[in-house]
């Protein structure tokens, strides 16, 4: 198979040719290249597909349904590789259940399911971290934990495997009293918020435990620029902390919140517009270091209710891509090379596999993405409803399976 005439653009940069690929791995990159089957794609990107390490399935439910609906919807979204959360429903802390997970990692059509690791059990006990590891997951996943005990027991055994934590700041006490983003959007609203000290306090503290161990943390889902600059300064102090943030805080601020919609409700949630303005400046600085989709899909039930009682969560990562493009590469943000180390290359090495690079010899997850498309934003439990979106996923080649849209 010959993809012709498309702008092949990976962390490298953006240059235009043909690229063969044979059983599922990439053997010539050139000019008018031969061959039995050449698809056209002028005009449209090929790039590596995105991998995602911060998704959850719809209701946190585990079942073979909404293993395969995620793995479909993610390369519908451009995504080839997807980290599913461990705080799922039975949580990914044993054997069985990621044995389970496993069962479905490869669905036809689909996204690459990968797993990480929950560092506690259901019970608060540390969970078999060292067997978990060699089993297939990829990372070790967590929240705020206040036991100093068991966070040394989990660097070391981090240290010892020489794999990266998760780690989702988030003081418990304040997040559970609230449900949106302390200011004044909240006190519009008559609704309690949550304090940013719910994050920042326990980013610091968590950036000296990287430090006297010498492990490697990726805060997820950061959304205070205070912790941004706690986490920059760390780096160039040496420790190994990396910044995630989800595209919904940079592209939304908590006045989506307004009339009440449920749909705006995420974890964690949306801050004031100031707030993102800053994120924005964060992302161009290069001070924040991957994306996510923060897919947390709800059924109706869990959403068509009060503001309060809601769940957290929207759907986004069948728009992924096109969301991407539309607010941060269409704004003139960054560009599309940007893009693919924060959405491929940095989250991939996070989970110590490779993606980000479109060259002769690699295996294929590889996305052709037509920029003169639209992509209309059809959920309607999505923050995004009603959108129109610059640019269309057309076309997928995971694990050597070609899929189109």
């Amino acid at each position: 198979m010959i993809i012709s005439g498309a702008i092949i653009c990976d962390i490298n940069g953006e240059r235009y040719g043909d690229v063969q690929i044979e059983n599922g791995v990439i053997t010539a990159i050139g000019e008018n290249l031969s061959g039995d089957e050449i698809i056209r794609a002028d005009g449209c990107y090929l790039i590596p597909a995105l991998v995602d390490t911060d998704v959850r399935l719809k209701d946190s439910q585990l079942n073979r349904t909404n293993l395969e609906k995620l793995s479909g919807r993610a390369l519908s979204g451009g995504v080839g590789t997807v980290l599913l959360a461990s705080d799922s429903i039975p949580r990914i802390d044993n054997e069985i259940t990621l044995e389970f997970v496993q069962q479905h990692r490869y669905s036809k059509n689909g996204a690459t399911i990968e797993t990480a690791v929950s560092a506690l059990n259901d019970s608060g006990a540390l969970s078999n971290i060292a067997i978990m590891l060699k089993k297939g997951c990829l990372a070790v996943h967590t929240s705020t934990i206040q036991d100093y005990n068991l966070i040394n027991r989990i660097a070391q055994y981090l240290k010892m495997a020489e794999k990266t934590l998760f780690y989702k700041a988030e003081d418990k006490s304040l997040f559970e009293s609230g449900v949106i983003s302390d200011g004044e959007i909240a006190s519009q609203l008559g609704l309690p918020g949550i304090s940013p000290m719910s994050e920042v306090v326990h980013i610091a503290s968590m950036i000296e435990i990287a430090r006297h161990f010498g492990i490697k943390v990726v805060f997820k889902s950061v959304t205070e620029p205070r912790s941004i600059e706690l986490i920059s300064q760390a780096r160039k102090e040496g420790i190994s902390v990396e910044c995630e943030v989800a595209i919904h805080h940079l592209l939304k601020s908590d006045s989506a919140c307004a009339g009440f919609d449920t749909d705006a409700k995420i974890n964690p949630p949306l801050v004031s517009e100031s707030k993102r303005l800053q994120l924005i400046d964060a992302l161009k600085r290069g001070d924040i270091h991957s994306l996510t989709s923060l897919h947390q899909p709800n059924s109706d039930v869990h959403k068509d209710i009060t503001f309060y009682d809601a769940n957290v969560g929207t759907t986004s990562i069948t728009e992924y891509l096109p969301l991407c493009y539309t607010y941060l590469i269409k704004n003139k943000i960054i560009d599309m090379t940007k893009l693919i180390g924060l959405a491929s290359r940095t989250p991939a090495e996070h989970i110590g596999i490779k993606s980000g690079e479109i060259t002769v010899g690699l295996s294929t997850n590889c996305i052709v993405f037509d920029p003169s498309k639209k992509t209309e934003v059809p959920h309607h439990h999505s923050l995004y409803k009603n959108e129109i979106l610059e640019g269309k996923v057309m076309m997928a080649i995971c694990r050597g399976e070609v899929t189109t849209f």
